[in-house]
C-alpha cells in the first residue's frame, strides 16, 4: 500500500533563481513524471514573496536568490503538515512516496535533512562564487519540514536572523533534527558517482552551466531536460535510466 500523511497533494518547494530558470523546470518535471500520488509544486520566486512579509535584501554571500527565503516554506504552509525544500540544481530519480516513509517513523523532528560531513572540495561554484565553508554545509538543501514544529520560522525572524543561524537550524534544539539517508541529497561533483541516489544535487554547478556539461551524472540530467521538451500527448516521456 503506498503510504499517505493526508489526502492533501504533497507539497514541494523548490528555489527559483533567474539565472537558472532551465533547472526548475527540469527538476519539477523529474518530480512529476514519477510521482505515484498528487503533488503540488511552488517556485520560491523571490519578487512574488513580500506580500508574504519577506522584505530582507539579497546579502552578498547568498548564491541564489533563495538561500533565505526557503525557510519561510513552515509559514508558506500555515505551519501544518509536512512540506518538502528542494534547491532548483537537483533531479529527482524516485517516486517521492518513498520520502513519506521516511516522515512517517520521525514524527516527533522538526526537520528531517541529509546530515552531510565534508569540506568543499573546491572553493568557488558556478558563475565563480566562493564556496563557503561552515558547519552543517548543505544540510538546507534538501529539508523536509514538519511544520507545526517550525513555529519559531515566522517571516520576521527569517528577515532579521543571520544566514548562519538559518543554515545551522539554531531555531531548534539538535534532538529535532531528523536524519535522511545521503541518497536524499547526493552531492554531485563532492560525492562520488552513485546510481542508487534518489536526488542528485549538482551543488558546484550543473549541465545547464557550459563549465560543467561533463560533471557526473550529467547525462541522466540532459535526458530529462530532453524528456521534458520532447513530450507529446499520449506518448509518456522517457524516464531517467539509472
Amino acid at each position: 500500500m503506498r503510504p499517505s500523511l493526508s489526502h492533501a497533494p504533497f507539497r514541494v518547494f523548490i528555489g527559483y533563481d533567474r539565472t537558472e530558470p532551465v533547472a526548475y523546470h527540469v527538476l519539477s518535471h523529474s518530480i512529476l513524471t514519477r510521482a505515484t500520488m498528487p503533488v503540488s509544486i511552488t517556485p520560491l520566486f523571490r519578487d512574488a514573496l513580500a506580500r508574504e512579509g519577506f522584505t530582507r535584501a539579497r546579502g552578498p554571500l547568498e548564491s541564489t536568490d533563495f538561500s533565505i527565503s526557503r525557510f519561510l516554506v513552515p509559514h508558506l504552509s500555515d505551519y501544518h503538515g509536512w512540506s518538502l525544500f528542494l534547491d532548483c540544481d537537483m533531479l529527482c530519480t524516485v517516486d517521492l512516496a518513498e520520502l513519506i516513509f521516511e516522515m512517517l517513523h520521525q514524527p516527533d523532528k522538526a526537520v528531517l535533512v541529509c546530515q552531510h560531513d565534508y569540506t568543499p572540495a573546491t572553493t568557488t561554484k558556478f558563475h565563480g562564487q566562493t564556496q563557503t565553508a561552515y558547519p552543517r554545509k548543505n544540510w538546507s538543501s534538501c529539508i523536509a519540514f514538519n511544520n507545526a514544529r517550525c513555529a519559531a520560522l515566522t517571516p520576521d525572524y527569517v528577515n532579521t536572523a543571520t544566514g548562519l543561524e538559518l543554515h545551522r537550524f539554531t531555531w531548534i534544539q539538535d534532538e529535532q533534527i531528523g536524519t535522511l539517508p545521503l541518497e536524499w541529497n547526493w552531492l554531485v561533483g563532492e560525492y562520488p558517482s552513485n546510481n542508487e541516489a534518489k536526488i542528485l544535487h549538482y551543488t558546484t554547478g550543473g549541465p545547464w552551466f557550459a563549465h560543467y556539461a561533463l560533471c557526473d551524472h550529467a547525462d541522466l540530467w540532459r535526458a530529462e531536460r530532453n524528456a521534458m521538451l520532447s513530450a507529446k500527448e499520449g506518448v509518456p516521456s522517457e524516464s531517467v535510466t539509472k
